[in-house]
């Protein structure tokens, strides 16, 4: 069934793939959805693509099924561990965080200069907490963030200024 439109996908129709999607779309992220994937979605998506790009490596065209399952479930796997990864990259940078936070600031000042940070614009805000929360120099930023260094020397000032503006100090 799937070997006509293989064949065809392989000389390039785009027409014959979506038929291949449409065929298979459903039943695979139902696999995936009652294997445990949250992201079935997003995984049978990346599954099509690297189907796609990767149809000269199919070796029977009656297979497809069965190789694009096996493309989907590998992929799965590499999410799972792409999140475990994360996961303890977000646990270990958590755990930096409480080592490096003072002990005399409470936990509602920190709270509070988070939500002040929040109101910063992005590269303000990354200027800020590099230069003034981990004391990187004005040269250190621009180079890492790609940024002139007055602009640099800017966006600390002016991020500087706003979050004693937000937090209630006297400037």
């Amino acid at each position: 069934m799937d070997a006509p439109l293989v064949r065809a996908a392989r000389g390039g129709s785009q027409a014959a793939f979506s038929r291949l999607v449409a065929i298979h779309e459903k039943p695979l992220r139902g696999f995936l959805r009652k294997s445990g994937w949250i992201d079935a979605d997003d995984i049978a998506q990346d599954a099509f693509v690297a189907a796609w790009t990767s149809l000269g490596r199919l070796r029977a065209d009656d297979g497809f099924r069965a190789w694009l399952y096996g493309i989907a479930w590998r992929k799965a796997l590499d999410h799972r561990r792409a999140a475990s990864r994360s996961a303890r990259r977000d646990e270990d940078w958590r755990g930096q965080e409480a080592l490096e936070a003072p002990d005399t600031v409470a936990g509602e000042d920190r709270m509070a200069l988070q939500a002040a940070l929040d109101t910063l614009p992005e590269d303000q805000r990354a200027c800020v907490t590099l230069c003034l929360g981990q004391a990187w120099t004005h040269a250190e930023v621009a180079q890492a963030l790609g940024l002139p260094l007055g602009t640099v020397k800017s966006h600390v000032t002016r991020g500087r200024e706003r979050l004693l503006v937000v937090l209630g100090e006297p400037s």
